[in-house]
């Protein structure tokens, strides 16, 4: 079961993301399947409402990487996956949100860590659910480590 806690969030983004004089289109569930076998992942529910919901996202200098069904976009999951990958990401991360050349990627546990193209990064968050309120709706970069949705790599 999906937690409620995404379907609000998303409702938020809707309302604060930039308005663009072309609308980006929302993956199908077609689409998305398509995806998940180029990349050989299953996506966390979440992550799948979140696309199929908000995933023409664009706010507080966030994009959301883009599926489409012919694969063109300069903000492609896959093509920005592999190379994110060449350029040292660990490749069981799935970048999700691309914040000047560097990721936002949940992991397999569900989990959200920001990968730099710069060296190492601490930053993880619990859930996608943590990230987007923290990140997007929150706008912060360096999340208090006081807050439990917040944790680093050590804890």
């Amino acid at each position: 079961m999906m937690a409620a806690e995404i379907e609000k969030l998303v409702e938020e983004l809707k309302k604060l993301k930039l308005k663009l004089t072309k609308e980006r289109p929302l993956p199908t569930d077609d689409v998305i399947t398509m995806y998940e076998e180029k990349l050989g992942v299953t996506f966390i529910p979440e992550y799948k409402y979140f696309l199929k919901e908000a995933g023409n996202i664009l706010w507080n200098g966030k994009d959301v990487l883009q599926l489409t069904s012919n694969m063109d976009s300069p903000r492609d999951l896959l093509s920005n996956y592999n190379e994110a990958v060449q350029h040292g990401m660990p490749k069981d991360w799935l970048p999700f949100c691309e914040d000047n050349g560097d990721y936002y990627c949940i992991l397999k546990d569900g989990s959200v860590r920001f990968w730099s193209h710069n060296g190492k990064i601490d930053e993880k968050w619990v859930n996608l659910e943590a990230c987007i309120r923290r990140v997007w709706i929150g706008g912060e970069l360096l999340s208090n480590p006081n807050d439990k949705a917040f944790s680093t790599s050590s804890d």
